[in-house]
């Protein structure tokens, strides 16, 4: 996939970047754009997305935003197979403090992760949080209300003259019913999914807030968390340690 290159960066183009997008895309990384085989400002910010994923079980991967063989061999192991969407490894566990919950919403790489009744994983989401001024706060929250596309139209006109809030907002308690601040909502600024830049909400793409809308209820408990290594969920599964080579999943989306 590197063709002879040491990296894929700004600039790169070709099959090789469209297949790394691609699985990106897959594992609910935010590419805004799509996948175009063209690595831009998207491509690194998707790319060093992953790699804060990654470098817990891949230590030899850092947060660069450039493809390098050990950030390629961590998409090898953890990206699904062509064609395919989500992850079957290194995830979160669908518990908080032993608390069974419907979504983890992972901060530092902008992924939220939607799991089932029976703690089954359905999605993984590209969101955006809190700028370090307005932060997201890590805990367990609790869905306490759904508000419609009408209803979420109408809110973002009044607060902020517009829809800023797209088509669905999941308001979010403390888990002990105090008002948190927070919801879960679309966004007016897809470029922007990825990185630090709410006033503490969390914000998904209107296509992804219309799925999580869909899929929770009432009651139902979320739990923010800083990093995917965060003590109070459960330790993630170990990624097995033989890694394959650079003909794996990835290497083969040509």
């Amino acid at each position: 996939m590197l063709a002879g290159q040491t990296s894929l960066g700004v600039g790169s183009k070709g099959p090789g970047v469209l297949a790394v997008q691609q699985a990106l895309a897959d594992m609910g990384f935010s590419v805004p754009g799509g996948a175009d085989g063209s690595f831009g400002a998207q491509s690194t910010k998707a790319v060093r997305n992953f790699q804060v994923h990654a470098r817990s079980a891949f230590p030899a991967v850092q947060a660069t935003g450039k493809v390098d063989a050990a950030t390629l061999r961590a998409l090898d192991a953890l990206a699904p197979p062509p064609g395919q969407r989500g992850q079957s490894q290194h995830l979160p566990a669908p518990r908080y403090k032993g608390t069974p919950v419907r979504v983890v919403v992972v901060k530092n790489e902008h992924r939220t992760f939607l799991f089932d009744a029976q703690g089954k994983l359905q999605s993984i989401f590209g969101n955006a949080v809190g700028t370090r001024a307005t932060q997201t706060d890590p805990g367990l929250k609790k869905v306490t209300g759904k508000l419609n596309e009408a209803q979420s139209h109408a809110l973002g006109k009044k607060l902020w003259g517009g829809p800023v809030f797209g088509p669905r907002i999941i308001d979010l308690s403390w888990a002990d019913g105090s008002r948190s601040g927070e919801e879960l909502h679309g966004t007016s600024a897809p470029a922007h999914q990825g990185e630090d830049v709410s006033h503490g909400c969390i914000r998904h793409d209107n296509a992804d807030i219309i799925a999580l809308y869909d899929a929770l209820k009432v009651g139902d408990m979320v739990a923010i968390v800083d990093s995917i290594n965060d003590p109070n969920l459960k330790a993630p599964p170990a990624t097995p340690t033989g890694m394959p080579d650079l003909s794996g999943a990835v290497a083969s989306r040509k």
